[in-house]
């Protein structure tokens, strides 16, 4: 059923990658190793599986974790990269791309919550059968 809520919110997540992924092109961490983009082909690609997973709860729940944690690293890694830069992170003309994750996180925990909710009616509704 792909019209429900968390579907929504796991979309959103995946253009959240996908936009991370088109400016974070100049993003440049370790050395010629282009990290961003794979995590971001990484992210899409599970979010995509998360998102046609919708008769398997429990898997689309575990890859929505992966994807948190995923993005928990990126924002790390971001961070890292934001500090590197001349003028600290208090310059305000560095990007955007730590917020890309962090909206990406906060989709995937409603996500899962909405996710968790299905799963508690389904229960209850064959506790009546």
């Amino acid at each position: 059923m792909l019209q429900r809520i968390q579907t929504i919110w796991i979309l959103l997540s995946v253009l959240a990658a996908a936009f991370l992924y088109i400016t974070g092109q100049d993003v440049d961490v370790f050395g010629n190793l282009p990290i961003i983009s794979i995590a971001c082909i990484i992210l899409v690609l599970v979010g995509a599986l998360s998102l046609f997973s919708f008769k398997n709860r429990k898997r689309q729940i575990l890859l929505n974790n992966i994807s948190i944690i995923i993005n928990a690293l990126l924002i790390g890694v971001l961070v890292y990269w934001m500090q590197n830069l001349s003028g600290g992170i208090d310059f305000p003309e560095k990007g955007i791309e730590p917020v890309f994750p962090l909206i990406a996180v906060i989709c995937l925990f409603l996500a899962n919550i909405f996710i968790k909710k299905d799963e508690r009616l389904v229960k209850s509704v064959d506790r009546l059968r």
